[in-house]
């Protein structure tokens, strides 16, 4: 099914409420990024928000498409941390930044693996790519199919493809354990289509703090995304 960017944007604008999820997102990923990232499918700019918000004294966002760079220049205008940019992964151009960070992005890449080696281009010698990514192909639904998923990973397939495109893993790691369950019977056996409302408020606010201290302490064996950080070699 084709990519529905309508779709797409009421799903981000859902997610973007969702500030307990958005939060640890943000601060799982923040040790990685260093001075100067670069973050690819920026979105509405919620990562990037948060990140600032953290203390990164700079960043660039970007989008692949001039309506999302528009976007985004309305989002940070002003900002001067900010660096907004129009960003192809698979045809990438050469940088120096510190890290190129991608929140649920590279399943929407056909050619994943070009995509992570124009990820890898964007970093400077020593920086780390970062990348949070669906887990578990058996979770796949008709709403992955409606937003242009082409896959989901396991941790083995995820440091496969970081090998292929020549970047070193340094650790790959399953996030929300619950979360899996949940996707698993709204999205898949249900078809729901995740968006604003009670269920994901209440799911934000009771379950994801809870969550997020038992994975602060413990690694699980499964969960609904993957962590995944790799270093150019």
């Amino acid at each position: 099914m084709a990519d529905s960017p309508d779709v797409q944007v009421r799903v981000l604008e859902a997610l973007e409420s969702a500030h307990n999820y958005n939060r640890w997102l943000a601060d799982l990923t923040l040790p990685y990024l260093g001075d100067d990232p670069i973050e690819a499918g920026s979105g509405l700019g919620t990562s990037a928000s948060l990140w600032l918000e953290r203390g990164v004294p700079s960043i660039t966002v970007s989008e692949p498409t001039p309506e999302g760079s528009a976007q985004l220049r309305k989002r940070f205008e002003g900002e001067t941390r900010v660096v907004v940019a129009q960003v192809d992964l698979t045809d990438a151009p050469s940088g120096e930044h510190s890290a190129c960070v991608a929140l649920n992005v590279l399943e929407h890449v056909d050619d994943h693996i070009a995509a992570l080696r124009g990820a890898l281009r964007l970093v400077r010698p020593g920086g780390n790519v970062v990348m949070f990514v669906p887990a578990f192909q058996f979770a796949e639904g008709r709403f992955d199919r409606m937003i242009g998923h082409y896959r989901r990973y396991t941790r083995r397939s995820l440091a496969d493809a970081f090998e292929r495109a020549g970047v070193r893993p340094l650790s790959v790691q399953y996030v929300n354990a619950p979360g899996l369950v949940a996707w698993f019977v709204a999205v898949r056996l249900l078809g729901r289509v995740p968006r604003e409302g009670r269920r994901l408020r209440v799911w934000d606010k009771l379950v994801v703090p809870v969550v997020r201290r038992a994975e602060g302490r413990w690694s699980p064996p499964f969960g609904q995304s993957l962590l995944a950080i790799g270093q150019a070699r």
